[in-house]
């Protein structure tokens, strides 16, 4: 088992949270169901991003419980799954990962995310002996073998929304978060979170779908941990109408973010943008050597295979994603317009003289889709990054050469057909 948080790719690769878990399974700091004393504390931790690794980088939420009465200083961390089960890639394409909840010592989460250098908050709820009671009886309850696994979402059901849900069903008021300053959706914190890689955010933009761009409101963004803390620190409990309290009653800082553990990685120059543009020139190139050496050499089809076949496995995982998947916001996807599967089988095509029409055909009917798709790219109800311009304008391109090259050897084999028939006639 090994801790995560709530976004699409898996594993840690760490080996500080492979020996907490291993400790986790040898010796469970699940103790046997106990009182808590009135003076016990119940607290959200948030731990803020993680360079590591992309999935670590939207941060981590668990809950605390102490109590020095009874020797009580858990962890209940919604984050744990195992990247070694059979089939786990496949799984999580699939949307079916199963994460559990999990259960440490106190010491050993700060001694994780210290190692990490990661920045950690802890926010102490304000809830009554009777609510932390009944809270902390639901955690142990829930971290049961037979219990302790769930159906993981990304955006609806991960490490952050789970405590939250918690504090709410077992809080006896009801809950007031107040809203945020700016109308966001989920893209918008994805974008946010992934600024500093802009290859990631580039990624994630062309699996999620139109639906990740509704805007969402503040309970639907504490899908991202940090979200949740602010929204916890400015919350209130409505127990009547006469009694209003704060949902934290204190906030600490337990660990500072040591930016030299945990700084941002430096990126290379070639952005996503760049890379668009460099393979539209690519593409421009190449057409011109195919028109000046009409079609002559294997350049221009060792370009189309590779260009295409790359665009057909593009295709092949938005496919997958929108109608294999249980992933959420991934159906409907505009980026199938430009990468779809068609391409991955059309590619082997473009080497066989036979499948010439066939091959024209396919060139034409694309030709015509990826026209309209630029024209109203503006229009189009997903945000699209703008690196989808210049990526697509190189498919396209090389559809108009091929369709351009295809009928001028047309014309010209049939000029060429018509003239022998012409001298066949008159004796020549």
């Amino acid at each position: 088992m090994k801790q995560a948080v709530p976004i699409l790719f898996p594993g840690k690769g760490n080996l500080i949270p492979i020996l907490s878990v291993c400790l986790l399974l040898l010796n469970p700091s699940i103790k046997a169901q106990v009182q808590l004393n009135d003076s016990a504390t119940v607290s959200l931790l948030t731990a803020s991003p993680w360079n590591g690794a992309i999935y670590a980088l939207f941060g981590h939420t668990a809950i605390r419980v102490q109590d020095d009465s009874t020797g009580i200083d858990e962890v209940y961390n919604y984050g744990f799954f195992d990247s070694s089960q059979p089939g786990f890639i496949y799984n999580f394409v699939r949307g079916r990962t199963d994460y559990i909840l999990g259960v440490t010592s106190f010491a050993d989460f700060i001694y994780e995310y210290r190692a990490k250098g990661q920045q950690v908050v802890e926010q102490q709820l304000n809830l009554s002996p009777a609510e932390k009671q009944q809270l902390y009886d639901a955690l142990y309850e829930n971290a049961l073998p037979e219990n302790r696994k769930y159906r993981y979402n990304y955006f609806y059901d991960n490490c952050a929304t789970r405590p939250r849900d918690m504090v709410e069903q077992y809080c006896n008021g009801e809950i007031h978060y107040p809203p945020t300053d700016a109308p966001q959706s989920y893209r918008d914190l994805v974008h946010e979170s992934l600024v500093s890689y802009p290859w990631y955010s580039f990624g994630i933009d062309l699996l999620i779908g139109s639906e990740a761009d509704r805007t969402i409101n503040v309970r639907e963004k504490m899908f991202i941990p940090a979200y949740l803390m602010d929204s916890f620190a400015k919350a209130t409990i409505y127990q009547n109408d006469s009694l209003t309290v704060p949902l934290v009653s204190h906030s600490e800082l337990l660990l500072t973010q040591d930016l030299k553990r945990n700084g941002v990685r430096e990126q290379g120059l070639f952005t996503p943008l760049l890379m668009a543009f460099a393979l539209l020139l690519l593409s421009i190139m190449v057409s011109v050597i195919q028109f000046f050496k009409m079609n002559r050499g294997q350049l221009p089809k060792i370009y189309d295979t590779i260009l295409f076949g790359l665009a057909g496995v593009g295709g092949v995982i938005i496919f997958i994603l929108m109608y294999f998947s249980s992933h959420p916001a991934t159906n409907p996807n505009w980026n199938l317009i430009w990468l779809h599967p068609a391409a991955l089988i059309a590619a082997p095509f473009f080497w066989v003289k036979s499948a010439e029409r066939g091959v024209y055909c396919y060139h034409f009917i694309n030709f015509v889709l990826l026209t309209l798709f630029l024209l109203c790219w503006w229009f189009i109800p997903q945000q699209l990054p703008v690196a989808t311009i210049p990526f697509s304008m190189s498919l396209w391109i090389r559809y108009a050469a091929n369709i351009l090259i295809i009928r001028k050897l047309k014309i010209k084999e049939r000029r060429f057909t018509s003239s022998r028939e012409m001298k066949a006639a008159w004796g020549q």
